[in-house]
């Protein structure tokens, strides 16, 4: 029976699918209320959908809506932004064969873009399995380092389903030798 001694987890990171959607919908969204705004500012009318003439003035209106235009093509691209950059995407690997942990994740840009921490296998002292339930729930998983540190190694965003957090967690504490805790908080 052969078994491998290393294991990789890829992290997604920004570029999931809700990411799109939301960059998506926030930018168009933007540039409705900004091609309003400024169609107000010239004067003209818009045709609405029962053909009446509706003229919606510059001030407050117009103003208001090209105020609210800019901050959504804004907050949109920044979301356009963090998935092109990949911000949060990166893997967790656990080798054996050089006995280290890397935790590798892709930040936005600058000096501190890339986030890579290495651990010695032998100074795990247990993985950890948290569990918030109530409005927010939060379901992930941590390594515990010697010396009380503690290293999520979970995406952010919805919840993981309960089994397949358990089911992982206990697949990894099998695979270093370690034990599993539960930390369960309302």
């Amino acid at each position: 029976m052969e078994t491998s001694l290393t294991r990789r987890y890829l992290i997604t990171g920004s570029q999931r699918l809700s990411n799109y959607f939301w960059a998506s919908l926030i930018s168009f969204g933007g540039l409705g209320f900004l091609i309003t705004g400024f169609i107000s500012f010239l004067g003209r009318s818009q045709k609405s959908d029962i053909s009446t003439l509706n003229t919606i003035q510059f001030f407050p209106q117009g103003l208001i809506m090209g105020f609210y235009g800019s901050l959504g093509l804004l907050f949109g691209m920044y979301l356009w932004l963090n998935i092109i950059w990949k911000a949060g995407s990166g893997f967790n690997e656990f080798n054996k064969n050089n006995g280290i942990v890397r935790i590798f994740r892709w930040g936005l840009p600058g000096n501190d873009r890339r986030i890579d921490l290495t651990y010695k296998l032998k100074d795990i002292s247990a993985v950890r399995v948290l569990l918030k339930e109530g409005v927010n729930p939060r379901r992930s998983i941590a390594l515990l380092i010697k010396g009380k540190q503690e290293i999520p190694l979970t995406r952010i965003g919805q919840p993981i389903a309960l089994q397949d957090i358990e089911n992982e967690a206990s697949s990894l504490a099998q695979f270093l030798q370690v034990s599993l805790e539960t930390f369960y908080k309302m």
